[in-house]
């Protein structure tokens, strides 16, 4: 095993290969431990080189509505009148704090993403 930090695009890809060939291996073995070691330096390296912006809070709130199979009508007992969901959801009023507690109450989405 000779591992080294991921510093380059292609320490990067060399390690993903080795990740491929030890995907599988047993825990508590050395390959075990060398895939591992090799997922932390790969995660580490992704968040530096390749991060996730967090999503816009709209498209957050209708994936959730998407994933609970949820209307526009269901959204009034969280952002109120029907005419306030769809202002919201067109993005031509922005939410208020009430609003945001309400959808991270009711619906679980992470209130950093809605603050946004």
């Amino acid at each position: 095993m000779n591992i080294r930090p991921i510093k380059t695009e292609e320490d990067y890809n060399s390690a993903l290969s080795r990740v491929e060939e030890l995907w599988g291996a047993r825990k508590d073995t050395p390959e075990g431990d060398e895939l591992d070691l090799l997922v932390t330096l790969i995660e580490s390296y992704e968040m530096k080189h390749y991060p996730i912006a967090p999503p816009d809070p709209i498209d957050a709130i209708k994936f959730r509505m998407d994933q609970m199979g949820m209307t526009k009508a269901d959204m009034v007992k969280y952002l109120g009148s029907q005419s306030r969901v769809s202002e919201i959801l067109n993005r031509k009023r922005g939410l208020t704090l009430g609003m945001i507690k309400s959808l991270y109450k009711g619906l679980k989405i992470p209130a950093e993403i809605l603050l946004d």
